[in-house]
């Protein structure tokens, strides 16, 4: 076997130089494995929810046309990442061989069935078949193979969970778990793309923590979220709210508390344009955290310097150590919230 760098640099075809994730293209070839590598038979691929939105716009809801896109994507770059969010998703798959140097110093084997948790922005993918799309939770079921690199993380499926469910909810595990870091007891927290998956995870945690002095403002444009939502009961307050309106997001949220704004706003919407509803909702050295994949950097950045707003901004990771069996915990302990996720993800 050849020798492979730790960041799977030996992937990247163009530009020289850079890392798998900003590569314009990596290698895809699954016939040689390097020795550091791990080969996935893969069956499903999670798209972030930003991608698919964009994919599935481009695609006029078109099912034969998502899968020509995403084929396209893959073909031309050796991954799925989206040119026009950056972005790309997780996937789920089996083991099928574990590069010579790894032997013995990871915890997996041939047919362990794990989820990727990096981004397929990064992944090397090769898809022989897309079999079918679910677009309703942004899945796709597919016949290929890709490559988990040395620095690669990844969970092991649990086995008292559906796949789908754990891939689903793996996918944006980042998310509650940089909630439960940022959020005081007493907070007052707006979660904007409150009733996606991510963002009802994010305000389960936040309730816990701020208390019976703090309060949780669930808020998202779609009124199915809206009731979800209230279904599963984790916020204080819930609201319609259209986050790409700076204006209406600043007076709802001023109204509602009583000018005294957001200590924390957690950004988890799908789609461009959000950034001044979330900065205009927080208060004076604040936090504002934007886990959104279509957030934009400069219009955070320029956008605050603009209005005044002296807000701590923290783009979203998606890893934070323990993040994968903090959120399947969640699954456990609420039943509200799995019975839910159940419904939509299996």
């Amino acid at each position: 076997m050849k020798t492979g760098n730790k960041y799977g640099t030996h992937r990247v075809i163009e530009p020289q130089g850079v890392l798998p994730q900003p590569a314009a293209k990596v290698g895809n070839d699954m016939s040689e494995l390097y020795d550091n590598e791990i080969l996935i038979d893969v069956d499903v691929l999670n798209i972030d929810s930003a991608s698919f939105t964009q994919i599935k716009e481009q695609a006029n809801d078109n099912t034969e046309e998502i899968k020509s896109i995403i084929l396209a994507i893959v073909a031309k770059q050796g991954k799925m990442k989206n040119p026009v969010t950056g972005s790309g998703g997780m996937l789920i798959g089996s083991i099928e061989k574990v590069g010579a140097a790894l032997e013995g110093k990871i915890d997996l084997k041939t047919g362990d069935r794990i989820a990727t948790l990096v981004s397929l922005s990064l992944t090397p993918l090769f898809i022989e078949e897309i079999i079918d799309i679910k677009p309703e939770i942004d899945q796709v079921k597919i016949k290929g193979k890709a490559i988990l690199f040395e620095s690669g993380i990844y969970a092991k499926l649990p086995a008292d969970l559906s796949e789908t469910l754990s891939l689903a909810v793996l996918d944006v595990c980042g998310a509650p778990a940089q909630t439960e870091r940022l959020v005081k007891k007493g907070d007052t927290v707006v979660v904007l793309g409150a009733g996606g998956k991510s963002g009802i995870l994010c305000c389960a945690v936040a309730k816990t923590i701020v208390g019976e002095y703090g309060m949780v403002i669930g808020a998202d444009y779609s009124d199915e979220n809206i009731n979800r939502l209230k279904q599963v009961g984790v916020c204080h307050h819930t609201i319609k709210l259209n986050a790409t309106d700076a204006l209406q997001c600043y007076q709802t949220i001023d109204e509602l508390t009583k000018g005294q704004l957001a200590d924390v706003v957690i950004n988890n919407v799908n789609i461009p344009n959000t950034e001044m509803g979330s900065i205009l909702m927080c208060k004076d050295r604040g936090t504002v955290y934007f886990f959104s994949m279509a957030t934009s950097f400069t219009k955070a950045a320029l956008g605050a310097e603009g209005v005044g707003k002296d807000v701590d901004m923290l783009i979203g990771n998606g890893y934070a150590i323990g993040h994968a069996d903090m959120s399947i915990d969640i699954l456990r302990k609420d039943e509200k919230i799995r019975k839910l996720y159940e419904e939509l993800y299996t």
